[in-house]
């Protein structure tokens, strides 16, 4: 217990200078970038007294460095800064707007990958070498390796297009009225007692989340089938069988829960990178989530917007990942840091 306090500790305290690496790739690279955010916000016609008078505004009329400082400074405070368009809203309240949507879509896409991973994956490790082993070994292959936005479009086309049975974009249909209470539809609609509401959202989640689940459920498919292969061998096993215990049983109680645990590891890691990572989906179905906001922000190089919404994901990332490696010790006692 003491070493996994040491650990949790030393974790945090690593974190600290990797944001600030992250922070400081940002700030510059979006500095070279060519465009410019005054030109983005007034326009090619605007005087160049209004050009100069936004840029002191704004802070960019000082050196590079200096802005460097004052941002820091503002990190150091807690403070993310405010947007540099559309009234330069708090980028905190930017982000908190987008986030629920990125969250949602995140657990339904991760809930599919998940589900298709361990069926697939226990399917081809009980009948190794067989035509269905190949198969789904095949599909592990495939599915990794497909394109987010056009399996997206396929979709959209076929289910939204020539079937039109489920929408193509957006969380919601616009005569559907789902109060706003986590930001998360599917939950909003449960606690508002909106059974139509939760179904339309529901309805509108389907394409995107079978569209991650579907991508995201190859590694899985591969991992499963390996680590059950070889559970399946080991001693113990055997013995449950020679038990009498039911083949079943084992499988799914004992072979499944000793497999599970890099599976777990890999199922934390995608879970941050799916927080972090769903813009092509996102983009693909005009989801409102932080992936088509930052998209949409660099293309306006709203620095400080784009410099918050990297340290929320490296924050993200990191507690998600944390989190992971202490379950990761609970489930195995032989786990020690």
């Amino acid at each position: 217990m003491a070493s996994l306090k040491a650990y949790i500790i030393t974790r945090i305290l690593l974190t600290i200078p990797m944001i600030f690496i992250l922070l400081t790739l940002v700030f510059f690279i979006m500095r070279i970038l060519p465009g410019d955010p005054v030109l983005a916000i007034v326009g090619m016609k605007a005087s160049p007294e209004q050009i100069e008078r936004l840029r002191r505004e704004l802070g960019l009329d000082k050196s590079w460095l200096e802005q460097y400082i004052d941002y820091v400074a503002m990190i150091f405070r807690g403070d993310l800064g405010r947007s540099m368009i559309w009234g330069r809203r708090p980028v905190v309240r930017e982000i908190w707007d987008r986030f629920p949507a990125t969250l949602e879509l995140t657990i339904f896409g991760f809930t599919v990958s998940v589900l298709i991973g361990l069926l697939t994956g226990v399917l081809a490790a009980l009948k190794p070498e067989t035509k269905v082993d190949v198969s789904l070994r095949l599909y592990g292959i495939v599915a990794y390796a497909l394109f987010i936005p056009l399996l997206g479009m396929l979709f959209q086309l076929v289910f939204g297009v020539y079937l039109r049975v489920f929408p193509v974009a957006g969380r919601k249909s616009p005569l559907v009225d789902v109060p706003v209470i986590t930001g998360l539809y599917t939950l909003d609609s449960i606690l508002s007692g909106s059974i139509v509401g939760f179904f339309d959202a529901l309805w509108h989640l389907f394409l995107p989340s079978l569209t991650l689940g579907i991508v995201l459920s190859g590694v899985y498919t591969r991992l499963v089938r390996t680590s059950m292969v070889e559970v399946l061998r080991e001693d113990f096993i055997r013995a449950l069988l020679a038990r009498g215990i039911p083949r079943d049983r084992v499988v799914f109680v004992h072979a499944l829960k000793n497999a599970f645990i890099p599976v777990l590891t890999m199922m934390g890691l995608q879970f941050a990178l799916l927080l972090a990572g769903a813009v092509l989906t996102e983009t693909t179905f005009s989801w409102p989530g932080i992936g088509t906001f930052l998209v949409e922000r660099i293309e306006y190089r709203d620095y400080t917007t784009v410099q918050g919404t990297i340290v929320f994901y490296a924050l993200l990332v990191s507690f998600v990942s944390l989190a992971v490696d202490i379950i990761y010790a609970i489930i195995d006692p032989r786990i020690r840091y």
